[in-house]
């Protein structure tokens, strides 16, 4: 009953447990694998900003600012296009309120916080004069870091899966698991266990499963594959906020195929939310690459922090010219990191756009 298995590739794991107890106290893997991602986001940023003049503190304190947002606005959006989960007939107001505060379960909305992230990000670099742009695109590989971390968290919910699939890579899931934690008649109602999964279940160990495509693991190696290009190409960016766009561009792209396969998307109307957000995503993240690439085209040069091996020393945000790549930057740097002055492109160029995940979405 607490097995998840890919038949298909031979893999058996008969007893994945959702949590575990300390001192009486459940603790859930959801969580706990968000929290583990929040920590090697910080550390990836903190990283990357030291290699391109800015310094840990800036991404200390940042995080420090953002996480209760980024958590509030990923539950907020989920509920708002999951309110039947949390508010009907029969659900007391007290219940009601336990629901929407228990999200040890899952319930965070990718998207939900990167909104909420983006906004903090404005307000932080605004009030202490960093550069959005140059402070977007570190804060780009944290970003994934914790997307991928946390379809892990949906791993171990048995969440964000596809439609039915008789392949090779199918994930089977034990009908009886969501019985005995009281979600199969929900499940079913809703329409994520649907009728062509229960007319084609697969009998693994002695138990009848579900077999589905595992959406949180293809989303979780496209995100990685993201990741990995935007490693190679940190050295090779024209412009401060070209990784940023790249991400959701690249992103964008991947959630719009996977989410049309998957069957617990939140939906407005007959749309699913994340292809909708996905679309507009990919629009502004191609309006603002292919705008930047034809100014520098045209001859115009734009700020462009590389990252370098060895950073210089720094005071407070402060950036010697040595951590900057001067042939990709159009004015020197003044006392502010990553500040230029007349060239600088409008601040959309580093992107304010996000996008972003379900149960997690």
């Amino acid at each position: 009953m607490e097995g998840i298995y890919f038949p298909g590739l031979g893999i058996s794991l008969p007893n994945v447990p959702t949590g575990f107890k300390l001192f009486g106290f459940e603790i859930k893997f959801y969580g706990l694998i968000i929290a583990i991602g929040f920590v090697l986001a910080l550390k990836i940023a903190m990283s990357q900003g030291k290699k391109t003049g800015l310094t840990e503190e800036n991404y200390i304190d940042y995080f420090l600012w953002m996480i209760i947002p980024t958590i509030l606005g990923a539950r907020i959006y989920y509920i708002l296009f999951n309110l039947k989960e949390y508010v009907g007939e029969g659900i007391s107001f007290g219940e009601s309120l336990r629901r929407m505060i228990d999200i040890r379960n899952g319930g965070l909305a990718i998207y939900g916080g990167i909104i909420a992230g983006v906004l903090v990000s404005w307000i932080y670099t605004k009030k202490k004069k960093i550069y959005l742009p140059q402070f977007a695109d570190n804060i780009t590989y944290g970003i994934l870091i914790g997307q991928i971390m946390g379809r892990w968290g949906n791993f171990f919910n048995r969440e964000v899966f596809g439609s039915y699939t008789g392949s090779f890579f199918r994930m089977g899931i034990p009908i009886d698991y969501y019985k005995a934690h009281g979600s199969f008649n929900y499940l079913q109602s809703t329409g994520v266990i649907n009728d062509t999964m229960l007319k084609n279940t697969e009998l693994i160990n002695d138990q009848e499963c579900i077999t589905v495509v595992p959406s949180f693991l293809l989303e979780g190696l496209w995100n990685l594959g993201i990741l990995i290009f935007l490693f190679w190409y940190r050295k090779r960016k024209k412009f401060d906020g070209e990784l940023s766009m790249i991400y959701i561009l690249g992103y964008g792209v991947g959630r719009f195929l996977i989410e049309g396969n998957r069957t617990d998307s939140l939906m407005v109307g007959p749309l699913k939310v994340s292809q909708v957000v996905a679309v507009l995503c990919i629009v502004t993240a191609l309006a603002v690459l292919i705008r930047n690439y034809l100014k520098l085209k045209a001859g115009h040069a734009l700020p462009c922090h590389r990252p370098v091996s060895a950073p210089a020393k720094t005071s407070g945000q402060n950036t010697d010219s040595k951590e900057v790549d001067k042939s990709d930057r159009s004015v020197k740097s003044d006392s502010s990191a990553g500040s230029a002055k007349s060239d600088r492109p409008e601040k959309s160029d580093g992107s304010d756009k996000s996008d972003g995940s379900d149960r997690s979405n």
